[in-house]
């Protein structure tokens, strides 16, 4: 059976748009060697956005800030003063770099929904998270 001309270009343009959904470009994503890295760079906000109680069951990423991604969207709309009273450092511009990092890479993906949806322009994901970060440094 012959697809129609329609048909035939619509398929092609429907896988497209899920492949895209599923393979995101490499700019939009760290790599272990930049994390370990943004200790030397504090203009970059490393967010991890597990939750307080699995932080202190594994341990965290050095330099990194906890927002629960429950908290997430609530806290990139604090004014400055309380973003600093709440998380303990300025609160990021909207072009500062922002790494969002969880425990496997699942959560980092709703993350950076939010954060985009709020203005942030700069936002990467680090899809290895904490169980490559541990793997790789031997925790």
């Amino acid at each position: 059976m012959y697809l129609s001309v329609a048909a035939r270009k619509s398929v092609p343009c429907r896988l497209a748009s899920k492949l895209n959904a599923i393979i995101r470009p490499l700019c939009n994503m760290a790599t272990y060697e930049q994390v370990k890295d943004v200790p030397n760079h504090p203009e970059t906000y490393l967010i991890d956005v597990r939750e307080k109680e699995e932080l202190r069951q594994t341990g965290s990423i050095p330099a990194s800030l906890n927002i629960p991604l429950p908290e997430l969207d609530k806290a990139l709309q604090l004014d400055s003063k309380e973003f600093k009273s709440s998380y303990g450092r300025d609160k990021p511009a909207d072009d500062s770099k922002i790494i969002f990092s969880c425990r496997s890479g699942k959560r980092v993906l709703e993350a950076e929904k939010i954060a985009k949806a709020q203005g942030y322009s700069k936002v990467v994901i680090y899809k290895g998270s904490w169980l490559e970060w541990a793997e790789k440094e031997g925790i």
